[in-house]
């Protein structure tokens, strides 16, 4: 899976204690957006908090005028977690 500039890639890293997704130029080997549990104070069960960082990187990336993206799963099966970020980022208005 491979982003551009006009169509970036989302990925998603799901650890045992963190959520991490990132929007990459792949072209430019630029991170563009980006958004982590790691280091904040939030509370609640995995899936919550993966989430809001669905929420979290779909609200920057409205910013950065980003309304598309590819979805990057690595190798992960698409549920519980990653399902929960997948959701939020559409409820938030991002297209993948």
């Amino acid at each position: 899976v491979s982003g551009t500039a006009e169509r970036p890639r989302l990925t998603v890293t799901i650890s045992n204690l963190h959520v991490s997704a990132q929007i990459i130029d792949d072209v430019a080997q630029k991170t563009l957006v980006a958004a982590t549990t790691v280091g904040s104070k939030a509370k609640g069960t995995k899936t919550e908090l993966a989430a809001k960082i669905g929420a979290e990187i779909a609200k920057k990336a409205k910013k950065a005028k980003i309304s598309t993206v590819v979805f990057d799963r690595n190798g992960r099966r698409y549920a519980g977690r990653l399902s929960a970020l997948a959701d939020a980022a559409r409820k938030e208005g991002l297209e993948f």
